[in-house]
């Protein structure tokens, strides 16, 4: 069916095609799905019946390319925009084509500068038009012409004032304020004619940040938040340069008010974790570094540096949520598995299920690694928990041979542990004794 439909289409092509630049392309374009070394002259006849088409130029200068006739490709483009003078975007594709394709060509580089001259004639301020000829000026060492043409460029129209920087900022020396002031006035009047643009007021503020005047910077953000409210990432960048400046309730005003539009701007709350811990905030900060972590991911040790402050300030369910989304991401990882385990038990809304997270954590145990002395305790009392005491016990002896020499509290509470369990039992009475007054020895 698919085939009559082809052949169908191709006989109507063929009877219609004659002098019909579209049918002629129509054509092609089936012959070349059908994979036939023919669409390539419909193409053609295509373009010389319409030279003037830019897709079908731009289709015959590819071809050109293929077959490594530079030259004809050159020559079709140069056609073209001979032949549509007045169309700016013709001109500069060619001019394009011409620096892309002769770059070390002083041929090329001249018809291109030539091509340009002429369209800055009737667009004496386009910038770009000023870009392209300017890249050439300097290229020939004509440094004059390549200034004299930034005084063309419209102080008010943001892309001229983003390329009237991007073509100064390199060349100017600390001490050069005239240059530095006019730069200013370029940026200056372009943000108050287009302040909700995000490009031109990013450039313009970091500008000014990199030049020693944050206080201008933040001027800057200011004007475009308060044109864009929307424009979160740049209202955070505003936060962060009030805390720069010294400027703290408006750099925490600013960025928890982007937080209220977006929980998930992910430098917003790595700006506030910073900081809510320079100023001794720890709870805070650890809120904003979760969710720092849950956005954008992070490290092993990112996830649990974090875990043992929330387990350390006795919150087991934000450091269990925290590491859940850090095992998802890393599966195999055996230390977020066993930090999970641990943060699962001592987390009273999901006690009950510590005893599988535990099993789970040491199927991806390594076969050389060592289980820590805090996971088997840990783990012992799940397994207690579920009424599994031999399984529990045995971990409970393996967390006390693990603990370290210096670890004398925790060996401590885990031999009264095994005491206790002992003596729940009714059994080893003695052994619970040894246990107990081992333990008193070690109470400082």
């Amino acid at each position: 069916m698919r085939a009559s439909w082809y052949i169908y289409l191709l006989l109507i092509c063929r009877l219609t095609a004659a002098g019909e630049p579209r049918l002629e392309f129509a054509l092609g374009v089936l012959e070349e799905l059908r994979g036939v070394n023919t669409a390539q002259d419909h193409f053609e006849k295509a373009r010389l019946a319409d030279p003037l088409a830019l897709p079908l130029v731009q289709r015959a200068v590819k071809q050109q390319l293929q077959i490594d006739d530079r030259a004809g490709a050159v020559r079709l483009l140069q056609e073209l925009a001979t032949a549509r003078p007045d169309e700016l975007k013709i001109q500069l594709l060619y001019v394009d084509f011409l620096i892309q394709q002769g770059a070390s060509d002083a041929l090329a580089m001249k018809m291109a500068r030539e091509v340009l001259e002429t369209a800055l004639k009737s667009h004496p301020a386009d910038p770009q038009v000023i870009g392209r000829l300017y890249q050439i000026y300097q290229t020939i060492n004509r440094s004059g012409l390549a200034t004299a043409l930034l005084t063309r460029l419209a102080a008010t129209d943001p892309e001229s004032a983003l390329l009237y920087a991007s073509l100064t900022r390199s060349a100017m020396d600390a001490d050069e304020a005239t240059k530095r002031a006019r730069l200013d006035d370029h940026y200056s009047l372009a943000m108050a004619a287009n302040p909700q643009l995000a490009a031109l007021a990013r450039d313009a503020s970091e500008y000014f940040r990199n030049s020693a005047r944050p206080e201008k910077a933040i001027e800057i953000l200011e004007q475009h938040a308060a044109a864009a409210p929307s424009s979160l990432e740049l209202r955070t960048r505003l936060g962060i340069l009030y805390f720069t400046a010294k400027q703290d309730a408006k750099g925490e005003e600013t960025l928890n008010a982007v937080l209220q539009i977006n929980p998930n701007e992910a430098l917003a709350h790595q700006a506030l974790a910073k900081f809510y811990r320079s100023h001794n905030n720890p709870e805070l900060a650890r809120l904003h570094a979760g969710e720092r972590l849950k956005i954008k991911g992070g490290s092993a040790t990112d996830f649990l540096k974090l875990a043992d402050e929330w387990l350390a300030a006795e919150d087991p369910k934000a450091a269990r949520i925290l590491l859940e989304k850090a095992v998802y991401e890393q599966p195999e990882n055996w230390e977020l598995y066993q930090k999970l385990a641990i943060a699962t038990r001592r987390d009273p809304a999901t006690r009950g299920q510590a005893a599988r997270i535990f099993r789970e954590a040491e199927l991806v145990k390594p076969a050389d690694a060592i289980a820590g002395p805090e996971f088997l305790l840990e783990s012992a009392e799940a397994f207690f928990a579920e009424g599994q005491s031999k399984t529990g016990e045995e971990r409970l002896r393996n967390a006390i041979n693990a603990f370290p020499a210096e670890a004398k509290k925790e060996t401590a509470v885990a031999l009264r542990r095994l005491a206790l369990l002992w003596e729940t039992q009714n059994r080893n009475a003695g052994g619970a004794r040894a246990l107990r007054q081992r333990a008193d020895g070690l109470d400082p």
